[in-house]
């Protein structure tokens, strides 16, 4: 999930595209850039300050809901698990323990409202972006945003990597 080597070339291109399209939507790769080197400057997970805020010099990225420790536990665990799986669109309610699948359900019904805006702060370099932690949710299936993932999750030489691939043209 965190290892751009091992992905396929479609969920380069996608990601490559999107982060493209989010970069130039808050002023660039650079601001973008510097906005992941805030939210790892943190000792522990920016996902779980009180102020539900990072601040970069030029981009703000502000979310609607407090994220306890507890879930953001659960979280970490799904995803350190799937950390070098070359499938993003993994199922995370695919677990055999049936205690774990309860955390599990729960911490996606906590966490599903939050929603993720990123925002310049100069209006002139772009309107910014949004996104949310999951990317489906069905009775039997919960899939993780990718873009999510990247941010809280990822190295700053990942997204370096996604956003310097080249998309082949068909």
């Amino acid at each position: 999930m965190c290892n751009f080597n091992i992905m396929s070339s479609e969920t380069k291109g996608h990601l490559h595209l999107f982060m493209k399209k989010s970069a130039d939507s808050i002023g660039g790769t650079n601001f973008f850039l510097s906005l992941m080197e805030a939210m790892k400057e943190k000792k522990t997970n920016s996902l779980i300050y009180k102020e539900c805020l990072v601040k970069s010099p030029e981009v703000t990225i502000k979310w609607n809901k407090i994220v306890f420790k507890d879930k953001f536990d659960v979280l970490e665990s799904v995803i350190r698990n799937h950390k070098s799986s070359e499938d993003n669109n993994f199922n995370i309610l695919d677990v055999e323990n049936e205690k774990m699948k309860k955390k599990i359900l729960n911490m996606v019904k906590t966490l599903a409202p939050i929603e993720f805006k990123i925002t310049p702060s100069d209006s002139e370099n772009g309107t910014g972006f949004s996104f949310k932690i999951f990317e489906s949710i069905d009775k039997d299936s919960v899939k993780l945003n990718i873009i999510f993932v990247s941010m809280f999750f990822c190295s700053t030489d990942f997204m370096k990597k996604v956003l310097k691939y080249n998309v082949e043209q068909k």
